[in-house]
């Protein structure tokens, strides 16, 4: 599991460093700097959690779809949750009180198609060494 939680924590770490850089280039911002916060290594590590499930729905060969769904509600729970918990302290790194579709500035909606992939992407993590390994 420790391994899991290194791996997803340094994957997220790294998706968002890229996503937020994309972002800054649609802003027009030409260095590209992408940001992250300390507190996103455990939240996107908590991924591992996902393994469990994973092998349950992997061994009923469900499709990916009804993976991914699965796997999209556990994400938007985790990010509702740690960043209701981090907001309550003054120290969530995300806000998105000012856009569409954002539920208490915690979690967008329309990021529903990132967190299905992201899913996914963890789900190929935390298989990748088999089901018997850490």
């Amino acid at each position: 599991m420790k391994n899991n939680f290194i791996r997803c924590g340094i994957c997220g770490w790294c998706l968002e460093l890229l996503w937020t850089g994309f972002l800054s280039f649609r802003r027009r911002e030409w260095k590209l700097t992408g940001h992250s916060s300390l507190w996103m290594f455990p939240i996107y590590g908590m991924a591992a959690f996902l393994k469990p499930l994973s092998n349950f729905l992997c061994s009923k060969k469900c499709s990916f779809l009804l993976r991914g769904f699965l796997y999209m509600l556990f994400i938007f729970t985790a990010e509702y949750m740690s960043g209701s918990l981090l907001k309550k302290h003054h120290c969530c790194p995300w806000d998105y009180s000012g856009t569409h579709f954002q539920i208490n500035g915690v979690i967008r909606l329309d990021y529903a198609p990132l967190w299905f992939f992201c899913g996914l992407l963890f789900e190929y993590l935390n298989q990748k060494n088999g089901s018997t390994s850490s």
